[in-house]
């Protein structure tokens, strides 16, 4: 095959290959591969587990210790695999009660089952058109393209490339599957202290995701030059989607409960693991959380929208450490469910499936912000990962 007939996306089917934004016409996939980020499942898979997330980084065990005490105050279980095979059922069950054949194939990046094990499986089965479903729901390095690109090396390396072809669904920060569930959370939470007496104004939302570094968010989404590309401020796309859908949330909390209007909220961080000296997106939860007294707060709602489930970081950096800082600043603190399996996120998630077996019209997807909806196939440089460079990656035009 000449340059010019290479396909502008790498393996991909034939019709997400020629790079438009959004794949408009019916594919007929075979198979679902549901991407987890893993977890360990045992005191003995801790560091083991750390040095796949760290694979590369020259991080000796000491340092990776300091943060294998978060799972060992677990007895060493990463909640997240558990998670996941509930997700697996459930969409399992949703695409059934659908009447769509599709099997689901579970693979993590960075524990067993890996992706690997779940491309040769679909591979060995004969369902050799994927459609991928990463479990992240918003656009940069960590939540997109290292998936995207895990897909093009696990297809490399198992000789896979050219009979396996993997696309990915769009990004479903905003589809409305993602956002009730929180919308849901923040209403009851709201509705608790209103009814206990708590004034509006002394009621804050914290809508927290994990901390990326700062030069990645300034790269998350379409660069400049390109057809989709839009000034959305410092933090890139990754903090424009965050901002979105907290102001869909809360615009629709104050549409339910009178005096909600009057609530304050902020999009705060958590999660950093990165040298001091580089810049990571702040403010960080517990930071802020320490400010709200005095700023008059009495109670806060810290809404997880960065996450799909009670995964580590809620689990400790939230429900531990949030709600010890909450505690020593003598205000009340509520953390709001995430999505999880709630069926009407898995209903969207089906949803998004539907929409390319179908080639539904981008003008016909449903999005709850005016970011969405996000496209099907990645731009190109979309999420550099500034420290080490475009590698090949799938779903997306090269680089």
């Amino acid at each position: 095959m000449s340059p010019a007939e290479q396909p502008l996306v790498p393996f991909a089917s034939p019709a997400a290959a020629p790079g438009a934004p959004f794949v408009e016409v019916p594919v007929a996939y075979d198979g679902i591969l549901l991407a987890g980020f893993g977890g360990p499942e045992g005191q003995d898979d801790v560091i083991p587990f750390l040095r796949n997330v760290t694979r590369g980084r020259g991080i000796p065990d000491e340092r990776l210790e300091e943060v294998a005490h978060h799972y060992r105050h677990f007895d060493g279980v990463s909640p997240i695999n558990a998670q996941n095979r509930a997700l697996k059922a459930a969409l399992e069950a949703e695409l059934a009660g659908r009447g769509i054949e599709l099997p689901v194939y579970w693979g993590n990046r960075n524990w067993s089952p890996y992706l690997d094990e779940a491309v040769r499986d679909a591979a060995a089965a004969g369902d050799t058109n994927l459609l991928a479903l990463a479990t992240s729901a918003y656009s940069s390095f960590s939540s997109c393209r290292q998936y995207r690109e895990d897909f093009a090396r696990v297809l490399t390396e198992t000789g896979l490339e050219g009979t396996v072809s993997i696309d990915k669904v769009r990004q479903f920060f905003d589809h409305p599957g993602f956002v009730q569930p929180f919308i849901d959370g923040v209403r009851a939470a709201v509705a608790g202290f209103l009814g206990d007496g708590i004034a509006p104004e002394a009621v804050r939302v914290l809508f927290s995701t994990h901390s990326i570094p700062t030069a990645d968010a300034e790269r998350s989404g379409p660069r400049e030059g390109d057809e989709l590309h839009r000034d959305l401020g410092e933090g890139g796309a990754y903090a424009a989607q965050h901002l979105a859908v907290a102001e869909v949330v809360m615009a629709a909390v104050a549409s339910e409960i009178p005096g909600a209007e009057r609530i304050g909220w902020d999009l705060v961080y958590q999660s950093r693991s990165g040298p001091a000296s580089q810049p990571w997106l702040e403010p960080d939860v517990n930071d802020v959380i320490a400010e709200l007294p005095a700023a008059g707060i009495q109670a806060v709602a810290i809404v997880p929208v960065g996450f799909m489930s009670d995964h580590m970081e809620v689990l400790w950096d939230l429900d531990t450490e949030a709600m010890e800082a909450a505690d020593e600043a003598g205000i009340r603190a509520v953390r709001t469910p995430t999505p999880g399996v709630d069926p009407v996120f898995v209903s969207g998630l089906v949803d998004l499936v539907e929409e390319r077996l179908n080639g539904t019209p981008s003008s016909e997807r449903p999005h709850a912000t005016g970011l969405g909806p996000w496209f099907d196939v990645c731009r190109p440089a979309c999420c550099e990962n500034v420290r080490a460079g475009f590698k090949p990656a799938a779903a997306g035009i090269a680089p």
